[in-house]
């Protein structure tokens, strides 16, 4: 049975609407006027409080039409009030029904009940007893339909005040809703009236002005004439053509360059190879950061690598001056980005035999690396994937992934959520690439976190591993740290 609470009277309180004022009043009952002063100029009254300007008129009037669109919302009110009497009307009708279902039910108990009562007398043993309970039961199915209907009997009193209520605030909604629009009705013709006399205001504005244009017709030639002259001064399509135009020259341009370094590198080979023919070793690898320089032998009497001693080194591209690479003793070396614009020498020493071989020409940057890099730097921390291969100058035998985290303030290493190492930028702190091993040495990097802990990590690519070193280097830097490899501080100091 559908039951009806009393709560509703609260809910139409909440969803009254305030009363909204519909008095609207101007400043002025008349339109600002305007003067004329010398070359036909418009002055307005300022000196007159009582005077507004175009602008304040305007937005005055488009406030007022806007306040007016709010009002007009109480016909959603209205609404709601007639959506809540037919629910009403709805309730009492199911009411109705119930109460004449009742009604039919207390007849047929009734009887049923008689029926029993002549039957009682004229049976007799077990069966009267039977008789006697079915009274019973019917009896009490008529004092359960009693209160039944003194239930419903309430429910439709409930029903009948709610529906009353419902019919007056119904009523009410509807003066309402005839009030406001009354109201609004006149805000409306006023509104229309103002807007009449700001669309004439406008007409003599635009009139005055055409009669001020067509006093200077001479003033207006030459500004249009200036304008015409800045336009041709900065036509787009000459601007385009002469970006593309620079554009192409400066590709022309690299291709040459590059082409003339790779002429001359070619040149010195044939030139050192002519002057050395006797030479035992030669480099071999491209002369660019990403790649790796391995000395090979160039006949079959040279002495085995392995019985000979081998140092690198780093000649400046000013004055020639040599630095030792510490750690730098294999025959295969991957130049880092230290070494970037500066030679790379090789001294091979055997039985008191020295052997030295120089690159034709200074180490090229990587293409790109560059750019790269200056996108890495715009985040706070960058992730690399990495393998550690060595712990402590130990091998590590497990290969699984770690995650190397280069930060602004400091390096973490971790594995899952277990971390590994994390220091903060400092002296004691050491990175460069690694000085040594086969070819994937231009992929592995060297990184001492503190004193007694280092390691040596394995990179997905050669370009994440310099670009490793460098953001590093560049983040180290920002802390006033020089982040560089074992013997390597004084160079960069200097």
């Amino acid at each position: 049975m559908t039951r009806v609470t009393r709560d509703f009277g609260d809910t139409m309180q909440k969803e009254a609407v305030p009363a909204v004022s519909a008095d609207v009043i101007f400043a002025s009952s008349r339109f600002p006027n305007y003067k004329l002063g010398t070359n036909n100029q418009i002055l307005d009254g300022k000196d007159d409080p009582k005077v507004l300007s175009m602008k304040q008129v305007v937005a005055r009037e488009t406030a007022q039409l806007l306040e007016q669109q709010k009002r007009l919302s109480v016909r959603d009110l209205a609404s709601k009030f007639e959506k809540g009497l037919a629910a009403a009307a709805k309730l009492s009708e199911e009411a109705r029904l119930r109460e004449a279902a009742s009604l039919e039910k207390h007849v047929l108990l009734k009887k049923l009940r008689d029926a029993l009562e002549s039957l009682r007398g004229r049976v007799a043993g077990r069966n009267k007893d039977d008789v006697e309970e079915a009274i019973a039961m019917v009896e009490a199915l008529a004092v359960q339909l009693t209160q039944r209907e003194g239930e419903l009997i309430q429910e439709k009193a409930e029903v009948k005040k709610l529906a009353n209520f419902l019919n007056q605030a119904s009523e009410d909604a509807k003066r309402l809703v005839d009030q406001e629009r009354a109201f609004a009705r006149a805000e409306i013709d006023s509104a229309r009236a103002a807007v009449e006399r700001v669309e004439e205001a406008l007409q003599e504005h635009e009139q005055m002005s055409r009669a001020s244009g067509k006093q200077d017709p001479e003033e207006l030639m030459k500004e249009v004439q200036e304008a015409r002259r800045i336009k041709m001064l900065h036509q787009p399509s000459r601007v385009m053509d002469m970006e593309y135009e620079l554009r192409a020259l400066r590709m022309q341009l690299a291709e040459k360059s590059k082409h003339s370094l790779q002429l001359q590198r070619e040149l010195a080979k044939s030139k050192r190879s002519e002057e050395n023919i006797s030479y035992l070793y030669e480099l071999d690898g491209a002369e660019a950061l990403g790649s790796f320089l391995q000395i090979k032998p160039r006949s079959e009497i040279s002495p085995e690598l392995s019985e000979c001693s081998i140092q690198w080194y780093r000649i400046s591209s000013e004055g020639g001056k040599k630095e030792l690479i510490s750690g730098a003793s294999k025959s295969v070396y991957a130049p880092e980005p230290f070494d970037v614009g500066r030679k790379l020498q090789a001294e091979i020493n055997n039985d008191g035999q020295q052997i030295i071989l120089t690159t034709a020409g200074a180490i090229d940057p990587a293409p790109g690396l560059g750019s790269y890099v200056e996108l890495l730097v715009r985040r706070h921390d960058v992730e690399f994937n990495v393998v550690v291969t060595q712990m402590n100058g130990a091998n590590h035998q497990s290969e699984s992934i770690h995650v190397l985290h280069v930060g602004k303030m400091r390096m973490k290493l971790s594995k899952g959520k277990t971390t590994i190492a994390k220091e903060y930028y400092s002296s004691s702190m050491q990175l460069c690439g690694v000085r040594g091993g086969g070819n994937a040495a231009a992929q592995a990097l060297f990184w001492q976190a503190k004193k007694g802990l280092s390691f040596v990590l394995a990179f997905e690519s050669e370009r994440d591993r310099n670009a490793a070193i460098m953001l590093a280097r560049r983040f180290a830097f920002d802390c006033n740290i020089m982040l560089a490899g074992p013997d390597d501080r004084a160079a960069l100091g200097n």
